[in-house]
């Protein structure tokens, strides 16, 4: 299982660039990918999205760093030795839509599959299983289980601020081995306990 979280410009993935990458395989957790590039031209830079990712907009601009093609070459090359490449993350359809999108601005052609494990419905899965009931937003009349309150079910704090994608990646990694087996996976998290095992 291939673990993933893009920070991007903004969510629109027509609209909007990758701005950095984080990755790990499940199986192999020391298998990991870290990439940062700059926008592709004429991409748009939605309100507040830096705000959450850290970048500046000279950063994401910068270029001197890698285009988004040359991240998903990077990553493309990296991913491909990788036995399991579903994706998996927090709300992973952004990431995928993301990812495919910036592929085939780069003339490449798709090669990840389409379904993925959200860890958002494991979560949830786990929840109800275990006789609880998932928190809802009362305001929008949706699931209130972000990745804060993910982590926090699975004993962790809140992610930190500003967001960075291979610390999400990280932090999916480990709540996903926490919901589906019950065990730590990370030296990163070790320290935290399995709240439903004590």
């Amino acid at each position: 299982m291939l673990v993933i979280d893009i920070e991007g410009s903004g969510t629109n993935y027509d609209k909007h660039s990758i701005v950095s990458l984080g990755a790990l395989d499940l199986h192999n957790p020391d298998n990991r990918i870290y990439l940062e590039c700059q926008i592709w031209d004429g991409a748009h830079i939605m309100e507040g999205a830096l705000a959450v990712n850290g970048f500046t907009e000279a950063e994401i601009t910068d270029t001197g760093k890698m285009t988004e093609a040359e991240l998903v070459r990077n990553f493309t090359n990296w991913a491909e030795d990788i036995g399991d490449r579903t994706l998996a993350g927090q709300n992973v359809s952004y990431d995928r839509d993301m990812l495919r999108a910036a592929t085939e601005r780069a003339g490449m052609d798709w090669h990840l599959a389409y379904r993925t494990i959200d860890t958002h419905t494991l979560c949830w899965m786990h929840m109800i299983k275990a006789g609880k009931t998932p928190p809802l937003d009362v305001e929008h009349h949706r699931s209130a289980l972000n990745l804060d309150a993910v982590l926090n079910y699975c004993g962790i704090p809140d992610e930190p601020e500003p967001h960075n994608a291979l610390t999400g990646a990280l932090s999916h990694a480990e709540c996903i081995s926490r919901l589906l087996y019950d065990k730590k996976l990370l030296p990163e998290f070790e320290q935290f306990e399995i709240p439903w095992q004590q």
